[in-house]
Order: structure tokens, then sequence, then C-alpha cells
């Protein structure tokens, strides 16, 4: 084999063993962070402080593309580009193999401070995987990088000669292996150790592969209690009933979101990488802070067993402030819990209005996540609630099992806090909670919006009578009117369904007589029962949610 392709040949084995050490790090990592908890693995912990840390107009960017996915996109990111860093060490390493083994170790510190940086850290203990994963990969990176290095009869390693140059030939090899009685070495035949190298590099591949595997065994049983106190949850019947759906309340047309958002189907937007897994039966929210008389810890059992007098079942509908007009980051269902304003009166709390000195509501996460929410908003007597159900069942852990709180009216950002654990009471002035750090806003009542369901943009409907349907919301307010507009027509009011609440979406629908062929424009905009136009402005989802008439447009046979 002519000395240039030997040459590239160990370029491209040392990629691999950078390859082969990320990934023993990784592996090692995950492994180690089952005895420490599954958030401080490294791509977790890397993932969470580069969320934390992305501008919101890159967020909102990869929430209107990539939808629920984002989060896939985002590891899948982090793990391509610590595979080119890691194979470039790897090359490296060829050379100067101390340098290489170095730069493995300065990765693992990165993911250290990033795994004890976060909101939620456990401290110096989250610092463990990515750590002994980096030391466990530069000395598997020194040790392949051993193997490809070229050697002499009766010398150690020696440095590897670039592409092309030419290598003084070692003349007592033969001679040696003759007198010694046994055959030569099993070296390549410019003196790297080609079978040594394949096994070392097999054995590495199977080794992580092997931890690995353990470590996402483990981490998948630490959550073992926390399913199995949900599967125990048996919700009782609310002392206060949502009222029956009224009679056409959903028009059941083609295409048209249910009225009922079913769990599988409900937007999830949060920070989570690791959806968080709560076990019931250790689960406590504290309340306290400013004007708080009697700080009170809650527990599971308190809420659903102790207080199943006062369950309270509603109707409501979320809202993301990153929903774009038209967009699907909405969704309504059937919540089951406790009144959050009962609750903070037992403790004491007093809303401004009354004389009480706090305004913030600040809502803590297991997951170290802060939304701060107006306490006059929570106390003025609309049903903000902690939920422990969702469309009859206990809330999935996507949806924040076991207690998460909304409140009618606020976008999700400022006040439906999943895995909710903490309550403090404070001021605007002296707190700004995760997302206000973040350049959005600190209060974020819903706007009064619609969104045409049906047809899709670009249908190609035929000529006749076509069905245009969809939603509208104005949570806390309700929807009075819908209007649908043709092209640059008039304004046509369009036929609402039954009302169920005014914290739920409406369903409508407007029979379009669809005579003319060619390209259509349809609009849609919706008034509130205050008397509010939806606003035809056009506005971004920062800082305080999107504003616009939403319009599809089709084109009739």
């Amino acid at each position: 084999m002519p000395k240039s392709w030997s040459a590239w040949i160990r370029i491209a084995l040392a990629a691999l063993s950078g390859l082969l050490a990320g990934y023993a790090a990784l592996a090692v990592a995950e492994l180690v962070s089952a005895a420490v908890r599954p958030q401080a693995s490294p791509v977790v912990a890397v993932g969470g402080a580069a969320i934390d840390r992305t501008p919101p107009p890159v967020k909102d960017w990869a929430i209107r593309h990539f939808g629920t996915n984002d989060k896939l996109i985002l590891q899948l990111g982090i793990l391509a580009v610590l595979a080119v860093l890691a194979m470039l060490l790897g090359v490296i390493a060829l050379r100067y193999r101390r340098i290489g083994a170095a730069g493995v170790l300065l990765f693992g510190i990165v993911g250290a401070l990033a795994a004890t940086s976060r909101p939620d850290s456990n401290g110096a203990g989250d610092a463990l995987p990515s750590v002994v994963g980096a030391v466990v990969a530069a000395g598997l990176l020194y040790w392949l990088i051993g193997r490809l290095r070229t050697h002499r009869s009766g010398q150690g390693p020696v440095a590897a000669p670039t592409a092309g140059e030419p290598r003084a030939a070692s003349t007592g090899d033969s001679a040696n292996a003759e007198a010694s009685g046994s055959p030569a070495a099993p070296m390549a035949a410019d003196g790297w150790d080609r079978r040594g190298f394949v096994v070392a590099a097999t054995v590495a591949a199977a080794a992580s592969t092997g931890a690995g595997w353990l470590g996402r065994s483990l981490n998948g049983s630490s959550g073992q209690s926390a399913v199995a106190s949900r599967s125990k949850v048996i919700l009782p019947q609310p002392a206060s009933p949502a009222a029956p759906v009224p009679k056409g309340a959903e028009l059941r047309i083609p295409g048209v979101s249910p009225f009922f958002t079913p769990n599988g189907d409900f937007y999830r937007v949060d920070t989570a990488l690791v959806v968080p897994k709560v076990d019931a039966t250790t689960w406590r929210l504290t309340i306290h802070g400013k004007g708080v008389t009697r700080p009170r810890t809650i527990t599971f059992d308190d809420l659903i067993k102790g207080r199943a007098g006062e369950l309270i079942e509603r109707d409501i509908t979320l809202a993301c402030v990153s929903n774009e007009v038209g967009g699907p980051y909405v969704g309504n269902a059937r919540w089951i819990g406790v009144r959050l304003a009962d609750l903070l009166r037992e403790a004491g709390v007093q809303p401004p209005s009354k004389g009480g000195p706090a305004d913030q509501l600040v809502a803590r996460s297991v997951d170290g996540m802060t939304i701060g929410s107006p306490v006059e908003d929570v106390m003025d007597g609309r049903d903000a609630v902690l939920a422990v159900g969702m469309n009859g069942q206990p809330l999935p852990f996507e949806h924040g099992f076991p207690v998460r709180m909304l409140v009618p009216g606020l976008f999700g950002y400022v006040s439906a806090c999943k895995w909710i654990e903490d309550i403090e009471l404070t001021t605007f002035d002296a707190y700004d909670s995760y997302w206000v750090k973040r350049s959005w806003a600190r209060r974020g009542p819903i706007k009064t919006e619609s969104r045409i369901d049906t047809p899709k943009p670009f249908a190609r409907p035929a000529q006749g009578t076509v069905m245009v349907a969809g939603v509208a919301w104005a949570q806390h307010r309700g929807i009075d009117r819908v209007e649908v507009r043709v092209d640059d027509g008039p304004w046509q009011q369009a036929d609402l369904a039954a009302q169920d609440t005014t914290d739920t979406w409406r369903q409508w629908s407007f029979p379009w007589k669809a005579t003319t062929s060619g390209s259509h424009t349809l609009t849609v905009r919706a008034t509130d029962r205050t008397g509010t136009v939806q606003t035809e402005k056009r506005t971004p989802t920062i800082p305080d949610g999107a504003s616009g008439w939403h319009s599809v447009v089709v084109t009739v046979q």
C-alpha cells in the first residue's frame, strides 16, 4: 500500500478513535447519571443551558418550524456537533496525543459547568456524569491513538509521519524475530499496530454500548415509582362538576378541531428536555412569601383526599404565547383541581386591591422553571386552579403530573406552571421570572383570536358550497361574533356553535358559495363579549403574543 494511502487511513482511524471516545463519554455519563439524576446527563444539561441562552426570536423560529420536535432537533444538533469535534480531537491526537486527550477533558468541564448552572441543579453532584465520562474518554482516546502510532524494533511509539513523508526502514525486525524463535509482531507495513487497534476499538465500542444501555435502563427505572404513584390515583368526583357541554357546542365538521383536545394531541411547549417524573406520594407544595401570614406545605393527598369536598371541574382553553396567528398551540380540556385563590386565602394572602403587599405570584417547577402571575388575576373570582386531572384522567407526565397550575385568560408563560412545587408571593418590581428575563412581557392576557381549520391552505375545493370553519377564543371574555371575508369582499357573519363557557374556545362555520374558479383568500376575525374586535395589525409573538387576522389561500376548481 502506498505510504500516502496508509497515512490517510491512519488519519481516518484517528477520527474514528475520537468518535469512539466521544461515544464512550456519553455512555459512561449516562450510566453515572443514573446514580445522580437523568437531568445531569451532559446532553440534557448542555441542551438545557442552550435553551436558557437561546434568543427569543430563535426559540420562536424553532417552535414554528419544528413544533413539539424542537427538543429532539436540539439534542440531535448537539450530538452532531460533539461528533465533529470528537473526530477533530482524534486527528489532533494522532500527532499530539496529550493535547487531544486534554481537549476531551475540556469538553467534560463544559458539560459539568452546564449541569451545575441549571436552575434545578443539585450542586456538585450534577457535575459527576460529565467529569467521569470525560476522564474515561480521555484515557480511551490516549489508548486507541497509541495503537495507531508507529513503532520501531525495540522502541516505543514514535510520532506518525504525515501523508507522503518517507520513513526510515527498521532493518533488525526480521532478524530479531527469527532469533527469538517467534513470528514477528502483527504490525502494519509502516509499523502501526493494526490488529491491536481493531481489537481495542471493538472492545471500546462494545463496552460503551453496554454502559449506555445499562444507564438508559436504570434511568428509565428511576421513574417507576412516579409511574406507579400515578397508576394508583383515583380522581374523586368533584364537588363542583363542570356543567354539561351545551348541545351544539361541537359542530363535528370534518377538519375542525374537536371541542375537547385529547390528552395525546394537546400541545406541549416547555423547556424540559427530560420530562420530570414526580412521585405523587413524595410531592410537596410550599406556599410562602410576602403577605403570607400562614405559610403552608401541601401534599398530594391533601388535594385529592383532604380537600375532595372542594374539588372543582372546569372546561378551560389554554394557549401558548409562542402561537403564531393561525397556529396549533392552543387546546381545550376539562380540568379537575382545587381553587388556587382558596389556598392563598388560607395562607393569609390578600390581593393588591384589598391591601395585599404582593402583586406577583411566582410558581416554581421541579425543573427550575419560574412563572410569574398577577395575584389580582388569580384571586379575582376566575377559576384559577391547581389541577390534578385532565379530561377525566390524572395529569399526564408531559402535562405536569402530579399537579400543575392554570389561570383562565392568561397565556401559559404567565400562568400554567407544570410540575409545580413552590409558590412564592412577591412583587413584579422585586423579581423577574424565567421568560421575563428573556424579553417577554410581565403580564400576558390572551388576545382575541380566531383560526380557520378548514379548508387548509392551498386546498383545491370544487365549485359549489365550501364549508369554511374553525375556532375562536378570548378566554375569560368569551366570543360574541365571528366574521369571514372572501378576497376583498364585505365581512359576512359566520354561524357560531353554542358556547360552553367564556373560558373555552368556540367553534364557528361559514357556508361559502364558491362559484368562481381560481385563487381566493379567506380571512376570519372575531369579536369578544367586551366588544373588542380582533385587530388586523400583525405583531410577532414577542413580547406578549401574536396578533392579526388569519387567512388561507385556496384554489377553486
